[in-house]
C-alpha cells in the first residue's frame, strides 16, 4: 500500500509511502519534555490521553481500567487468568507527537464470544499522525470483520484474518487519502491475545519484546531482580538495511502485508513491551526488559512501570524522537 507500508529506505519507509520525521532543532538538548500526562499523582504522571469509555465502534479508546480480568470456560484448565496493560507516550523534543496507540484488553467489540479477545498496538506516524489515527480506529475492527477466531482459536484462521484486515484497512486508507491529500504514513506493530494464544503482527520498525523466565518454573520471577528475564524479540524490523529486506523490496516495492508469528502461552512468559523505534533507540531488548521487570518489582503496576519506562527513555537517555510504549502484563 501505498500509506500503510514496510519501509522502503531511509527516507521513504513503513506503513506508507513516509515523509521522514522533521529534524530535530539545535535547541533540542534544552527542550522541556512534555508527556501525555496532565496530571501528578503520588510523583507519577497520570496518562490522560486516548482513554476514555470502551466504545463498541472505537477501538482506539482504551478501557477506563487497564487492568480486566479475563473469563475462561470451566471446563477447561487455563494457564492465563488476566491480562493488565496500560500505555505512555511522550513527544520528546519532537514539535508534536505522531505516535498513536491501542490498549483493548476486552477487544472483542460487536462480536462477543468465548475466546479470550485482547488487542494491543502503536501506530508509529511519519510526517503526521492523520495514518496512525486512522489505523488505530480501523485496522482491528477490519480484522474482526475479516473473522477473528471468537469461538475457538485456530492460528491459520487468526493470521489470515490480521492479514486481511491489514489489507482491507490499506484500501480504505488509500481512498481518505486520496480524498484529503493526506502525505503522511505510519508504521505498526500489534499484538493480539486470543485464549491462551499471543499472535504479533508488525510492518516497519517498531517492535515487541517478550520477557520470559528463565528459571525451570517460572513462578515469581518478575518479583525477583535476581533472576533475570530473557528479552525474545518477536518481530522482524521492515528496513532497507536489511539484505532480506531489501531484497523484497526490489521484486514488489512497497507492501501493507505485516509479519506474523504466534505463540503459546506459558507460565514463564510474563510481559510484552511494545515500543516505537524513539523507544528501541535508547533502549535495548535485553535493558528493557531489565527495566521493566524492576519497575513491576517495585509498583507492581503496569501502568505506573510503563511511565516509568517512557521517561527513562526521553529524560534520561534524552531520546528525541516520539518515544511510545504499551506493556502487556500476564498474570498467571
Amino acid at each position: 500500500m501505498s500509506h500503510q507500508k514496510r519501509e522502503a529506505s531511509s527516507s521513504n519507509e513503513d506503513w506508507a509511502s513516509k515523509r521522514p520525521k522533521g529534524a530535530a532543532t539545535s535547541t533540542e538538548k534544552d527542550c522541556q519534555v512534555e508527556t501525555a500526562s496532565s496530571q501528578e499523582t503520588n510523583g507519577e504522571k497520570r496518562d490522560t490521553s486516548q482513554k476514555g469509555s470502551n466504545l463498541p465502534l472505537d477501538p482506539c479508546i482504551s478501557d477506563e481500567k487497564s487492568a480486566t480480568i479475563s473469563e475462561v470456560p470451566s471446563q477447561q484448565e487455563m494457564i492465563l487468568t488476566s491480562v493488565e496493560a496500560d500505555a505512555a507516550e511522550d513527544k520528546g523534543c519532537r514539535h508534536t507527537m505522531e505516535d498513536a496507540w491501542v490498549v483493548l484488553p476486552d477487544a472483542s467489540m460487536g462480536s462477543p464470544g468465548n475466546l479470550r479477545s485482547a488487542h494491543f498496538a502503536i501506530y508509529d506516524g511519519h510526517g503526521g499522525r492523520l495514518a496512525a489515527e486512522y489505523a488505530q480506529k480501523h485496522l482491528h475492527p477490519h480484522v474482526i470483520a475479516a473473522g477473528l477466531p471468537r469461538e475457538l482459536m485456530n492460528v491459520k484462521v487468526a493470521k489470515k484474518a490480521i492479514i486481511e484486515g491489514f489489507r482491507k484497512a490499506d484500501e480504505s486508507l488509500l481512498q481518505e487519502s486520496a480524498k484529503g491529500n493526506w502525505q503522511d504514513g505510519a508504521t505498526a506493530v500489534c499484538v493480539w491475545v486470543l485464549g491462551q494464544t499471543v499472535v504479533v503482527a508488525n510492518a516497519g520498525d517498531a517492535k515487541a519484546v517478550l520477557a520470559r523466565s528463565t528459571s525451570t518454573d517460572g513462578e515469581g520471577v518478575v518479583a525477583d531482580t535476581k533472576s533475570p528475564l530473557k528479552a525474545i524479540v518477536l518481530t522482524r524490523e521492515h528496513k532497507a538495511i536489511f539484505p532480506q529486506e531489501r531484497s523484497r523490496i526490489q521484486k514488489v516495492g512497497l507492501i501493507a502485508t505485516p509479519d506474523v508469528h504466534s505463540f503459546e502461552l506459558t507460565v514463564k512468559d510474563h510481559f510484552i513491551i511494545l515500543g516505537c523505534d524513539g523507544l528501541w533507540g535508547v533502549f535495548g531488548p535485553s535493558d528493557a526488559v531489565e527495566f521493566v521487570q524492576k519497575q513491576l518489582k517495585e509498583t507492581s503496576s503496569a501502568t505506573l512501570a510503563v511511565r516509568r519506562l517512557v521517561k527513562e527513555a526521553v529524560r534520561e537517555r534524552r531520546c528525541k524522537d516520539n518515544c511510545t510504549a504499551v506493556l502487556i502484563v500476564f498474570k498467571h
